[in-house]
């Protein structure tokens, strides 16, 4: 079956980065779309950044400058790289797929926690 198992995250201070890791199993990473997907306490999920099959990547707010979305079909694995953190990205973040060329996410990951604080 399908397995994403993320990595990374944590407790980390303001102003510091963070790269959170997802790793596929059970499907040809290389043929689907990972996007990422942040819920912060109290709120709803809300798009991150994806990462087509083509290495397009979008993202919510392309001028924000702080997100990066990548990934290595080599290690079956997709990435989102967040710098100069804020409180306000403390948030349980996740990855999903979507079949190349659509935005419907099948398949997600189990969360990795983001806390941001001093």
């Amino acid at each position: 079956q399908v397995q994403l198992v993320q990595s990374g995250g944590g407790l980390v201070q303001p102003g510091d980065s963070v790269r959170l890791s997802c790793e596929v199993s059970g499907r040809s990473f290389s043929m689907y779309n990972m996007g990422w997907f942040r819920q912060a306490p109290g709120k709803n999920r809300e798009f991150v950044g994806s990462v087509w099959t083509t290495g397009k990547t979008y993202y919510s707010d392309p001028s924000e400058g702080r997100f990066t979305v990548s990934r290595d079909n080599g290690k079956n694995t997709g990435y989102l790289q967040v710098i100069s953190l804020k409180p306000e990205d403390t948030a349980e973040y996740y990855c999903a797929l979507a079949r190349g060329g659509t935005s419907t996410y099948e398949y997600w990951g189990q969360g990795t926690r983001v806390t941001v604080s001093s």
